[in-house]
């Protein structure tokens, strides 16, 4: 699993069992970080021409083939049924008909040497869905004892039931414009939040974020980073205000269009980098009166990568993967692709 905030590669090794209900052991996991190269060549993938981009597509599933043989060497791991890869989003534009994952070439299962399943959400888009996002069916099988299950990573996403039906929606972009801001003062993450503390809401500012049309919109809806790039950014940089402030800014955001979204007294799973965020916690709590659960780290970090890893098992039982009440597609469905080496 690959995020849009570019930390790195998430990988973890997890058996998943079936009974009266799905469970799941986690037996090792890891992230392994992006060097300035990759992050620098992911991070710009999105203005390359076709050309370029398929060169980057090639060289990106090899990288991706190397570092999955590698994990599986380094952990002696030898009964391994398949590897399920999200990929790297490049592009994220639904309306438009487009979603594309880098490193889901099928030269990925020749170079591991297993059977691999990849390129989840393509199917979903040609279905008319939003192809996003895909974890919510593994909270509503998983993870079914939370009210709501919230991921805060490069974008903030959550799934719930809502009436009969389970729901999931991006709420708004989180760490990758956190990242963007205090990555000016040398930094690759706001480690607690405790540079967003020494500054003060800015509070034209804030209002301005609250009052940006895709809150308004009905779900389902996802968000890409092309969103950021265009809508949010630019409304920041107009401001003129210090990093301190952009990032105390930002997080009351955060906080805020999340806590619109939960009910209060509502047990709520807190996953992705986010939970780190003390600051951005605290304001989560203090703004939605909600139950926040921040679990052991494997959860907090691999959560996404334990998912996709189940989506690949469904896939390759030829179950829904990916359901219509959720990205808004046609019908539900089994998505993804599977090669074999």
């Amino acid at each position: 699993m690959s995020g849009t905030s570019l930390d790195g590669i998430d990988l973890v090794n997890v058996r998943f069992e079936n009974k009266a209900s799905w469970s799941f052991d986690v037996i090792c996991c890891e992230t392994i970080p992006y060097n300035d190269q990759w992050r620098n060549r992911l991070k710009n993938a999105i203005h390359l021409s076709q050309e370029a981009l398929e060169k980057l597509d090639k060289e990106y599933t090899i990288y991706l083939a190397d570092v999955i043989s590698d994990f599986i060497s380094k952990n002696n791991l030898s009964d391994i049924d398949f590897v399920a890869s999200h990929g790297h989003t490049v592009f994220h534009e639904p309306e438009k008909g487009i979603t594309y994952q880098i490193g889901n070439l099928p030269c990925i299962s020749e170079k591991t040497g297993k059977t691999v399943v990849c390129d989840f959400r393509v199917d979903d888009v040609k279905l008319g869905g939003q192809g996003a996002p895909l974890v919510p069916v593994g909270d509503k099988l998983l993870f079914a004892e939370y009210d709501f299950c919230l991921n805060i990573g490069g974008f903030a996403n959550v799934s719930t039931k809502i009436g009969d039906e389970y729901k999931a929606f991006d709420i708004c972009a989180a760490n990758n414009v956190l990242n963007h801001y205090v990555a000016t003062l040398g930094f690759e993450y706001d480690d607690g939040g405790k540079i967003a503390s020494t500054g003060e809401v800015n509070n034209a500012l804030l209002d301005k974020l609250n009052d940006l049309p895709f809150y308004k919109k009905p779900y389902p809806k996802s968000l890409g980073i092309e969103w950021v790039e265009q809508e949010v950014l630019p409304m920041i940089d107009a401001a003129q205000a210090s990093v301190e402030a952009v990032l105390r800014t930002y997080v009351e955001h955060i906080a805020i269009q999340i806590a619109a979204v939960l009910k209060p007294s509502a047990k709520v799973l807190v996953t992705g980098g986010g939970a780190y965020n003390n600051l951005l916690m605290q304001r989560l709590k203090d703004l939605s009166k909600a139950d926040i659960v921040i679990p052991e780290k494997a959860i907090i970090e691999f959560k996404e990568a334990i998912i996709f890893g189940f989506l690949g098992v469904l896939k390759m039982r030829n179950e829904v993967n990916c359901l219509k009440s959720i990205t808004g597609s046609s019908k539900d469905h089994s998505s993804g692709k599977i090669y074999k080496p």
